[in-house]
């Protein structure tokens, strides 16, 4: 069973075995990936401890599951004294020929609230082919009801599609803006995760792990082999993007708070309960073991 390829496992036949079994399909992706069976009885990494919580703590749990929705999480936003860091919202429709097109302004953003990496982002209405905008987005809203399935995560069932048009946050290089994701246990806020380059197809995305002081922490295989004197650019108000990350992850044992910040304006982006579906084999075998000895669960 070991030497299977995840490669051979199709989404197809995931997506059947969580419908017969979540624990079973997690099981097999979990042995698959890190070669190794999973510990669902004494977790100890944190990517065990995510599926733990996705069985015990976050399954069926309705905030969990609004949170998990692009769109319903901006209530909890504005629950939590938040809400001025939420994005312009153009718009919020049920289906894609609802979307006034020719009212929208020249630039903006498109996203299904259910999922990943399903997002339509328009530098140029004018340069903007409509009909295939269309067909990309009717796509997306196929698999509304079996996202969730591939790799069992539960907090996605039931979440009613919607699709919401937002303002395109506008950076100096006119690219996609950076992403600064904060890893949160038990709404102690340790490091970010920050995400550039993404969508530069010469390049691809690069992730760099970073501590409050704005220390790179070799977490992940680019940090434990960047140079030794290897930094960013410290943000403008990345103080900001810990507090709030702290004020919004208050009621969860993990979630990875995701954000924007541009000439130091912080921008709510989604809160994350399984990143890369509690799979993630960029970390490194030690970030396991440290990051799960931060997720106290009962």
């Amino acid at each position: 069973m070991s030497k299977i390829k995840d490669s051979l496992i199709s989404t197809w036949f995931k997506q059947v075995l969580t419908l017969i079994s979540p624990k079973l399909n997690t099981r097999l992706i979990y042995l698959t990936k890190f070669k190794r069976p999973i510990n669902l009885k004494a977790p100890q990494t944190l990517d065990e401890k995510i599926q733990w919580l996705k069985f015990n703590t976050y399954y069926k749990n309705p905030l969990v599951t609004q949170c998990a929705d692009k769109y319903a999480v901006r209530q909890y936003v504005e629950q939590c004294g938040c809400g001025e860091i939420l994005n312009d919202l153009y718009g919020v429709y049920d289906h894609v020929e609802e979307i006034p097109w020719e009212t929208l302004p020249n630039q903006f953003v498109i996203k299904w609230n259910f999922g990943c990496g399903q997002n339509l982002i328009v530098f140029d209405k004018l340069k903007l082919d409509v009909e295939e905008a269309k067909r990309k987005l009717n796509k997306w809203y196929k698999i509304r009801n079996t996202f969730y399935l591939e790799y069992s995560e539960m907090q996605y069932k039931g979440i009613p599609p919607k699709l919401i048009c937002e303002k395109l946050i506008e950076t100096e290089s006119g690219d996609v803006p950076v992403d600064y994701k904060v890893y949160c246990f038990n709404a102690v806020t340790d490091c970010v995760l920050v995400c550039r380059k993404r969508g530069q197809m010469s390049h691809g995305a690069e992730y760099y792990f970073f501590d409050k002081d704005w220390n790179l922490k070799r977490y992940n295989k680019r940090g434990k082999e960047a140079p030794q004197d290897f930094t960013l650019p410290k943000p403008d108000g990345i103080e900001k993007v810990f507090d709030y990350a702290a004020k919004l992850s208050k009621p969860f044992p993990f979630v990875r708070a995701d954000f924007y910040l541009e000439k130091g304006k912080v921008t709510f982006g989604e809160l994350t309960f399984t990143p890369c579906g509690g799979f993630d084999v960029d970390r490194l075998p030690e970030t396991q073991i440290l990051f799960g000895s931060m997720v106290k669960i009962s």
